[in-house]
């Protein structure tokens, strides 16, 4: 089964040349990014059953990863120059 790619560059795409540039400007942006790819890997892991969770579990643990690329969005639509 294909899952749906959800990595921030998928996500995101017009967004890709500020998000360089956040990752090294911002140690926020850059904890953020990496709290969301360690998330979205779990995840991905999780759903093709590699590991074992409960649905409430993984439940949260997306909605924890929605948190995350929220608040990423918000940085990255932000206006403000890097």
């Amino acid at each position: 089964m294909d899952l749906l790619n959800h990595d921030i560059a998928h996500e995101f795409p017009e967004h890709l040349e500020k998000m360089r540039s956040l990752k090294t400007s911002s140690q926020r942006f850059a904890n953020l990014f990496a709290a969301y790819d360690q998330d979205n890997h779990a995840i991905a892991r999780y759903e093709k059953g590699q590991g074992v969770i409960t649905d409430e579990a993984l439940e949260a643990l997306k909605k924890k990863r929605l948190k995350t690329k929220d608040e990423i969005y918000q940085m990255l639509k932000d206006d403000r120059p890097v």
